[in-house]
C-alpha cells in the first residue's frame, strides 16, 4: 500500500523511477467469517487477467543452489565460481503508472518464474507424463504465493528463494538498462540508486557484491564502494520478529556463494568495529553479520544497514527508536548515514477518488489544485467555524456512513445505526496493534449497559477490518472473541441499540475506500514504541475523522500538525513504557487495583460468551494475566476508558465534532507522499525531475 502510494507520487511528481516485485499469481488469502472464526481460502489475483500488464522480452537466468568451487585465473589470481546450480527463468510483466495529469507514465515490473526447460520431451515420450513437467511445476512455484507460511523448513527455503530471485532479476535489469549507454563500472553509483524497501531485497547487498567481484573482476574495496554507493535501506519496522535471520545451514544449501561473500563482508566489518573500539568483543558479537546459535543466523537488517548510504526510518519517533535502540551501535559507528523520512499517502486515491463528495465539497471552497499542493487544504481552515460550512461537511460524512451501512449489510448482515459515532479499526490483526485493547473497552461500555441501560452514551458502531497471519493463534482468537462479542451485542435488545459490532470479513483497499470515508473515529492504540509509523492513521485523519491514540509512530506528528485539541491522546509514552518494563512490569497489579477491569477480565474467564474447552475469550485474558501482556494492554486500559470518555463527550457535542473533523482534514498536508518522495529524491536520491 505504502509503495503504491509512493509509485504514484514518483511519476505525478516527473521522477524517473521503476518498482520492482514479484508477480504473484495468489495473494495472501481470501478471508471468511465462518461460526466467528477466520478462514482462509486461496485469492487468485490472476484468474480474470490483468488488462493492463504487458510481458516483455528482456528474460533473466537466476542460480540457485549449486556449490563453489576456487580456482587461479589466468591472471595467477584467486577466484570462485559457482557451479552445478539449477536455472529458472524471471520474465516480466509491466504494469503502467499513470501520473496525476498522465504527464509522466513510469512503470511497475513485476517477475514471474517459469522452468529454464518447459517440459522433458524425453521423459514424456515414455510417458511419465507428470515427471516430464515436474521442473516446470517446482520452478513456477517461486512466484505463486505471497507471504508463503514460513512455519517448516520448506517455506522458510521458499520465502529466500523468492527474495533471491526478485532480487537477482531486479538487479540484471538496473545493470542492463545501464550498460545500454554507459561503458565500464565508474558511473553506476551516479546513475543507479537502489532503495531497498525492509530487509526482504537485502540479499541484494550480496548479491550486487557478487556480479562486480565474480563476474565483473572488480577490485572488492572498489566493489564495496561501488554497492554502499548504490544502496540505500528503509526499515519499516521496530518489531523483532520482522528483522529478518536466516540460518546459515540454509543460506549454504540455497545461496552457497552468496554465504562466503556475507561472511568475508563481516570479516571485513568487524575489522572497522575492533578499529572504532579496540578489544571490545561484546560490540563484535552484538554486531556482527553473524548470529552465533545452533545453528548460526545471518542478520539481514545488519547487512542492509553496513551495505547502505543512507539508513531510514519512516516517522520521526521511529527513527529515534532505531537510532536509540535497534540499531545503537550502528547509529554510534555510522551517524551520518540515518535520516527520517515520515511516510505519505496520495491524496489522489485516498480523498478525490475514495470520498467524491468530500473532494467536491472542497473543490467548491479553494479550487481543484489541492491533489497535487496537499497545503492548500490549510485554506478550508477559516471554514471550520462556518456552521453552513460545517453542515455541508457532516451531511458528507452521514451520506459516506450510509454508503459504507449499505455494504455491511449483506457482509455481516447487521443494519449499521447511521447516526452512530463509527469508531473504527482496520489495520493488520497483531497484538501490539491492540485490537484486545479496543474489546476490552467494548466490553467495558456493554457490561455498563446492561446495570443501567439508560446510561447517556452515544450510540456507537465498532467496526473492525483485519486479518491475522494464518500460523498467529492469539491473533485468530481476537478475530472469534470481536466476533462473539459481537453477536451477544448486536441481538442483546436490552442495551436498546447503543452498541453495535461489525467485524468486516476480508479487509483490503477497496473495501477500505468505502470504510475510510465513514469513519469517525480513527484507532491508532499501538503500545508506545511498537508502531513503525503508520499510513490508516494518516488516510482516516485526512478523511475527516478524529484519532484516539498512543503518542506512538505518525500519531506524533498527526498531533503536531492538526493541534492536541483535535486529537485524543492516550496512554503511557515511549519513556515510561521503557522505565515500566525496565522495573518489571506487573499486569496482576493492574488487575488488582481496578475494579472495573477485574470485572470485565473475569467476565472474559467465564462461559457467558462461549462454553468448552476452546473458549478464545480466556485465552485472551490468559496473554494478559499469566502470559504478561507484553504489549502493556492492562496498564493503557484506564488511560484508554478515560479518553474514549472525552470522545464520547465530544461526539455529543455536534459543532465542537464537525470543527475538529474539518481541521483533521485540512491540516494533514504533510502527510502527502508528495512530500516524503521529495523528502527521499533530495536528501537521499540526488534525483531531479524528468518533465515530458
Amino acid at each position: 500500500r505504502l509503495a503504491a502510494c509512493f509509485l504514484d507520487s514518483l511519476a505525478t511528481l516527473d521522477y524517473p523511477a521503476i518498482g520492482y516485485g514479484i508477480h504473484y499469481e495468489f495473494g495472501l488469502f481470501k478471508q471468511d467469517i465462518v461460526d466467528g472464526k477466520q478462514e482462509e481460502r486461496p485469492d487468485n489475483w490472476l484468474r480474470f487477467g490483468n488488462p493492463w500488464k504487458i510481458v516483455r522480452p528482456e528474460h533473466q537466468s537466476v542460480k540457485l543452489y549449486g556449490k563453489v568451487e576456487s580456482y587461479f585465473d589466468d591472471m595467477g589470481d584467486w577466484k570462485h565460481r559457482w557451479v552445478d546450480t539449477k536455472e529458472i527463468v524471471g520474465v516480466p510483466w509491466d504494469i503502467p503508472v499513470v501520473g496525476y495529469g498522465a504527464k509522466t507514465i513510469n512503470f511497475l515490473r513485476l517477475w514471474e518464474s517459469r522452468a529454464s526447460e518447459e517440459l522433458d520431451l524425453k521423459v514424456f515420450n515414455e510417458g511419465s507424463y507428470v515427471d516430464a513437467v515436474r521442473e516446470k511445476a517446482i520452478s513456477e512455484t517461486i512466484s505463486k504465493v505471497l507471504y508463503p507460511n514460513d512455519k517448516t523448513e520448506n517455506g522458510k527455503e521458499l520465502r529466500l528463494v523468492q527474495q533471491y530471485f526478485f532480487v537477482s532479476c531486479s538487479l540484471q535489469d538496473i545493470i542492463r538498462r545501464y550498460f545500454q549507454s554507459n561503458q565500464g563500472w565508474e558511473s553506476f553509483s551516479k546513475k543507479v540508486v537502489v532503495q531497498l524497501n525492509d530487509t526482504h531485497p537485502a540479499i541484494a547487498v550480496a548479491e550486487l557484491m557478487r556480479i562486480l567481484v565474480d563476474e565483473s573482476d572488480v577490485e572488492w574495496d572498489r566493489a564495496w564502494e561501488i554497492c554502499q554507493e548504490v544502496f540505500g535501506y528503509t526499515n519499516h519496522t521496530l518489531m523483532p520478529e520482522a528483522l529478518e535471520r536466516w540460518s546459515v545451514p540454509l543460506f549454504e544449501k540455497v545461496l552457497p556463494r552468496h554465504l562466503q561473500i556475507i561472511y568475508e563482508i563481516n570479516r571485513r566489518f568487524l575489522e572497522e568495529v575492533e578499529a572504532h573500539w579496540p578489544g571490545d568483543n561484546l560490540k563484535k558479537k552484538e554486531m556482527s553479520l553473524i548470529e552465533e546459535g545452533n545453528p548460526k543466523m545471518i542478520r539481514m537488517a545488519y547487512l542492509a544497514t553496513i551495505g547502505s548510504h543512507s539508513i531510514n526510518g519512516v516517522a520521526a519517533i521511529h527513527t529515534q527508536l532505531l537510532k536509540s535502540e535497534l540499531f545503537h551501535n550502528f547509529y554510534e559507528l555510522y551517524p551520518d548515514r540515518f535520516n527520517n523520512k515520515t511516510n505519505g499517502i496520495t491524496p489522489r486515491r485516498w480523498l478525490k477518488a475514495s470520498n467524491p463528495l468530500l473532494s467536491k465539497l472542497i473543490d467548491s471552497k479553494i479550487g481543484s489544485h489541492w491533489p497535487t499542493h496537499l497545503d492548500e487544504l490549510r485554506k478550508i481552515e477559516k471554514f471550520a467555524n462556518d456552521p453552513d460550512f460545517q453542515k455541508e461537511f457532516m451531511a458528507i460524512k452521514r451520506a459516506n456512513k450510509e454508503r459504507l451501512a449499505r455494504r455491511v449489510k449483506p457482509l455481516c448482515n447487521i443494519d449499521l445505526n447511521c447516526d452512530a459515532l463509527f469508531d473504527v479499526q482496520i489495520k493488520r490483526l497483531h497484538e501490539y496493534k491492540r485490537q484486545h485493547l479496543n474489546l476490552l473497552h467494548i466490553l467495558t461500555l456493554y457490561r455498563q449497559l446492561l446495570h443501567d441501560p439508560d446510561l447517556d452514551i452515544q450510540p456507537r458502531a465498532f467496526i473492525f477490518g483485519a486479518k491475522a497471519a494464518p500460523g498467529y493463534e492469539l491473533a485468530k482468537k481476537i478475530i472469534h472473541s470481536i466476533n462473539l462479542v459481537g453477536t451477544h451485542i448486536n441481538n442483546d435488545k436490552r442495551i436498546k441499540g447503543k452498541l453495535q459490532v461489525a467485524f468486516i470479513p476480508n479487509y483490503c483497499v477497496s473495501l477500505a475506500t468505502d470504510i475510510i470515508p465513514a469513519a469517525d473515529l480513527s484507532e491508532q492504540i499501538s503500545t508506545a514504541g511498537t508502531e513503525a509509523s503508520g499510513t490508516g492513521n494518516m488516510k482516516l485523519a485526512l478523511n475527516g475523522a478524529c484519532t484516539i491514540g498512543t503518542l506512538d509512530g505518525a500519531n506524533i506528528e498527526i498531533m503536531e500538525e492538526v493541534g492536541k485539541d483535535n486529537i485524543f491522546i492516550f496512554g503511557k509514552t515511549v519513556e515510561e513504557v521503557q522505565e515500566l518494563k525496565r522495573k518489571g512490569y506487573s499486569p496482576e497489579h493492574y488487575y488488582q487495583s481496578n475494579q472495573e477491569l477485574r470485572n470485565v477480565l473475569d467476565w472474559m474467564g467465564s462461559d457467558f460468551f462461549s462454553t468448552g474447552n476452546n473458549n478464545p475469550l480466556k485465552s485472551i485474558r490468559s496473554s494478559l494475566l499469566e502470559q504478561g501482556d507484553p504489549f502493556l494492554v492492562l496498564a493503557d486500559y484506564a488511560s484508554y476508558i478515560e479518553t474514549q470518555k472525552e470522545v464520547d463527550k465530544a461526539y455529543k457535542n455536534p459543532q465542537r465534532w464537525a470543527k475538529m473533523a474539518i481541521l483533521n482534514t485540512a491540516r494533514m498536508g504533510k502527510f502527502s507522499s508528495d512530500r516524503t518522495i521529495q523528502d527521499y529524491a533530495h536528501e537521499i536520491w540526488n534525483l531531479k525531475p524528468v518533465k515530458v
